[in-house]
């Protein structure tokens, strides 16, 4: 069976926009991206080692490199890496296949553009997930874990990285004092409203839960946009409808089960698929063009 991959070319990509938007963004001449999985589109099914090691599961079709190729940038460094951390951004990221450098170390003082999402895993969202999961539609094992007392633990794990992303701003700026700075969130992979037991095996109490975090998290990352002066890229606001328990062609975030759709073959589950990474390229390309 033939596959094909089921991305966006760069010409749809500008005919979706808003008219004027594509041709109004700005002359870009060294773009970096920085960030996580959610920033390297992880995938299991179009890795590419251009930019990073294998293990970073960088897709070759993420959201960076579409942006790259619609804006033709010059010079252009993906540094993003699945499993990173602010800290990553000054220390190295050792994985079992190679080791991604700092992600700072891409940036220099002639750097223009700079796209960064992260926080998601200082917050150890990413990693609770799976732990959510259960054979009974009626436990609520996160909610049990992370709820105590009325103590909600993963509101206070996103309070706390709230400060670090505020110190990553910072970084960048030191380092690329002229680049513009793009600041992504997380869009709405989970509802707020249920999620779709058994297909995914959370209960719907969890799965609310996992959405509201989620929306934290937007929340956070937004304030922290508003604080430093950056530019904020919102993907949560028009994602709604496209969780992870929609049909394949209108799901943008992958479920448990370890492929995709879009493009077919083995996924990360609970990350953006290729029709995900088609929309973080649009709205960064929609914020690019309607604010320059």
């Amino acid at each position: 069976m033939k596959i094909t991959h089921a991305f966006v070319t760069i010409a749809a990509i500008a005919a979706a926009l808003p008219v004027g938007t594509a041709q109004a963004a700005p002359t870009v001449n060294e773009y970096v991206a920085l960030g996580d999985s959610w920033a390297a589109d992880a995938t299991l099914s179009q890795v590419t080692t251009a930019f990073a090691p294998v293990n970073c599961v960088q897709s070759a079709h993420n959201y960076a490199k579409q942006i790259a190729s619609a804006l033709s940038a010059p010079v252009f460094r993906d540094a993003t890496c699945g499993g990173a951390v602010t800290a990553n951004m000054t220390a190295p990221q050792s994985t079992p296949i190679g080791t991604n450098p700092p992600q700072f170390d891409s940036l220099t003082a002639t750097t223009d553009l700079v796209t960064l999402e992260i926080g998601g895993n200082d917050a150890e969202l990413a990693a609770t997930v799976s732990t959510c999961v259960t054979a009974d539609p009626t436990a609520t094992p996160c909610l049990d874990k992370l709820v105590v007392n009325g103590l909600d633990q993963m509101s206070e794990n996103i309070a706390r990285a709230e400060p670090r992303v505020t110190a990553t701003i910072a970084g960048i700026r030191e380092r690329a004092p002229h680049a513009r700075i793009m600041l992504l969130d997380y869009f709405e992979g989970v509802s707020r409203t249920g999620g779709c037991f058994p297909a995914i095996p959370i209960s719907d109490p969890d799965a609310m839960w996992l959405g509201s975090k989620l929306f934290e998290l937007h929340s956070m990352i937004a304030r922290v946009a508003a604080r430093t002066r950056v530019d904020f890229v919102d993907t949560y606001t028009g994602s709604s409808g496209h969780d992870a328990c929609q049909p394949v062609g209108t799901r943008w975030v992958e479920g448990l089960v370890p492929f995709s759709g879009n493009p077919v073959g083995l996924a990360v589950p609970f990350h953006p698929n290729q029709l995900g990474a088609d929309y973080q390229a649009r709205r960064v390309l929609e914020v690019l063009g309607a604010s320059s």
